[in-house]
């Protein structure tokens, strides 16, 4: 259990646990999480449009910049310390200030921290084909010689997917042989409070940003071709963003269709509750992948059927257990099928249940990454 802590996020506070986790950015996810993960500060830079205040509430959070960050937890008595994974180029620079940092520490007390992260990266982020500029391109150079420095450093690893122990593996290089390295799946346990049960009415859910490389866009239009094939199907869109005149104008034009913008985190637990199908259309990206995608773990917790593409990290999985993935993300009528496909299945919530493990993957990847350094 998470010691009392104060409820609001601080500012110039040296963290005070032994345990201290270094974010870029805080959503509500990770409050969640963090009340059942073993006991850590957290330094962040920034929060998400989802952060939640109230979640926060027994937790040691500190809000600091990079110069910062670097100064207050060298200055604490951190022994383990959690960094955002090395291609995760947005935090590279604050995670590099904050190793120098301890690296001084150490030779002027010669107390060492173990510096430990969980890797969930599918994508090359360094690749010269999307970056046409010249001051792109010697941008990226510099973050991979900050990646590859970061990877290094790194005392104990766990992968959340085997796509990214091969991504990490490709672009930096195998892990030192000092470096305890553990694959264990991101994979939710059953949702606390989940009805389980049989075969759901015909629900789909979309929960997430209303953003294109969500996939709202193709849904939009392969959700008619849906309903022509399944007249009893409804769809309920949950979440906010640039496409949400888009996802009302869907549900102007079709009945089956419900919005539900920016809806309270009760709402989307009960929604999937209601759902047969999730969904979650990942698009390519130049310069994004979906590493995991909380959506997809939020319904299999709640025993939906997952309708996903090959861009997830844990596409593999879900194919070999009876969810639907599919390779061409851009086709309407390919998400249509893959809908129907999964409707049509007629999975109950008990049997999607039964798939999963009895601990949560990221609570156990957390077990191994703050386990005793001795």
């Amino acid at each position: 259990m998470s010691p009392t802590r104060p409820a609001r996020p601080s500012r110039g506070r040296t963290p005070r646990l032994p345990a201290v986790r270094l974010y870029e950015s805080v959503r509500t996810a990770h409050l969640e999480r963090a009340h059942e993960l073993a006991p850590a500060s957290i330094v962040y830079r920034v929060t998400r449009y989802d952060f939640d205040d109230s979640l926060a509430a027994g937790l040691e959070l500190v809000q600091a910049g990079p110069l910062a960050s670097a100064w207050l937890i060298a200055r604490s008595r951190v022994e383990t310390l959690e960094v955002n994974e090395p291609l995760m180029t947005s935090s590279l620079p604050t995670t590099a200030l904050v190793l120098a940092a301890l690296a001084v520490r150490r030779r002027l007390t010669g107390r060492r921290t173990v510096v430990v992260s969980y890797l969930i990266g599918n994508a090359d982020p360094f690749d010269a084909a999307t970056a046409p500029r010249l001051r792109t391109r010697l941008r990226r150079r510099g973050e991979r010689v900050l990646a590859r420095a970061v990877w290094r450093r790194l005392d104990r690893v766990v992968f959340g997917t085997d796509a990214a122990r091969e991504t990490y593996a490709r672009l930096l290089g195998a892990a030192s042989p000092r470096v305890t390295t553990t694959t264990v799946p991101a994979l939710p346990t059953r949702y606390a409070d989940a009805h389980g049960g049989g075969v759901r009415p015909p629900a789909v859910a979309f929960v997430g940003s209303f953003v294109e490389r969500k996939g709202l866009r193709v849904l939009a239009a392969a959700w008619p071709l849906v309903v022509a094939a399944r007249p009893e199907a409804t769809l309920t869109l949950l979440g906010k963003g640039a496409l949400e005149q888009e996802a009302r104008a869907l549900s102007v034009a079709q009945p089956s269709v419900a919005v539900e913008v920016d809806p309270p985190r009760p709402r989307i637990h009960s929604a999937l509750e209601e759902a047969r199908v999730l969904v979650l259309w990942s698009q390519p990206s130049p310069t994004w992948r979906e590493q995991v995608g909380l959506p997809i773990v939020e319904g299999l917790s709640h025993g939906c059927t997952v309708v996903t593409t090959t861009e997830t990290g844990l596409a593999d999985w879900l194919d070999a257990h009876g969810h639907v993935v599919a390779s061409d993300p851009r086709a309407p009528q390919v998400l249509a099928d893959a809908i129907v496909e999964a409707l049509d299945a007629g999975r109950s919530a008990d049997d999607v249940l039964a798939d999963l493990p009895d601990r949560d993957g990221r609570l156990s990847a957390d077990d191994r990454l703050f386990r005793s350094a001795s």
